[in-house]
């Protein structure tokens, strides 16, 4: 199957860019969303980290205080890696389950952090064979991010700074051949943009499934 990674910072437009490949019948994995399903009311992966951090981890409907723990971690690497060291396996593995059951002409691998996990083992970057980073300024970020998200702009720019930078994404994106698609316009812009692209990745995904066959 051939992969194409979706990446980009906070408030990008990531979602925006999966909803229209999912619109033209492309699978879309999204690593955010299967972390929510593992970590859903009385799942074995909560329990885990109720077992690991405490029962403050459970909120009162017995759903997984995601914002506690994101406040819980975010100024500590020690926590911080703990965490990790329990939701990436779990996740990596829940992903490669997804990449192999799809059966559309490519799919879609959405990861916010794709780029800062490319030095880990296993990575998610390592899958793909083609990436498409969303790009917007500094500024549209703050402004779509606090709007979604009902948070301050000081709150949306304490996660950019926890994030790559946009200068080291692009530059990475620029290494490696990733399709580079601004989203500072609006919807109709975008999906313009990703029209042309997705012409392009079937393509790709032809040469690509042709060349297994050879194999």
């Amino acid at each position: 199957m051939f992969i194409l990674g979706l990446t980009g910072g906070i408030g990008s437009g990531k979602t925006a860019a999966s909803d229209y490949f999912a619109a033209q019948g492309i699978t879309v994995v999204d690593a955010d969303v299967i972390a929510h399903q593992l970590t859903c009311a009385g799942s074995p992966l909560l329990n885990v980290l109720q077992a690991a951090f405490g029962d403050w981890v459970i909120d009162e409907h017995g759903n997984y205080n995601r914002p506690a723990m994101r406040q819980y971690v975010f100024d500590n690497p020690t926590k911080l890696a703990t965490l990790n060291a329990i939701m990436h396996p779990a996740i990596h593995h829940a992903i490669t389950d997804a990449l192999a059951q799809a059966a559309s002409a490519y799919v879609v691998l959405s990861v916010p952090l794709l780029f800062e996990g490319r030095h880990k083992s296993p990575n998610l970057l390592g899958l793909c064979h083609q990436v498409l980073v969303v790009d917007v300024s500094v500024d549209t970020q703050l402004e779509r991010a606090a709007h979604r998200d009902d948070s301050s702009c000081e709150q949306i720019a304490a996660i950019i700074d926890k994030q790559i930078s946009r200068a080291d994404r692009l530059a990475i994106a620029a290494q490696i051949g990733a399709d580079i698609v601004n989203n500072d316009g609006d919807k109709d812009a975008l999906y313009a943009k990703l029209a042309a692209l997705h012409a392009k990745y079937l393509s790709q995904a032809a040469d690509f499934g042709k060349e297994q066959i050879d194999k």
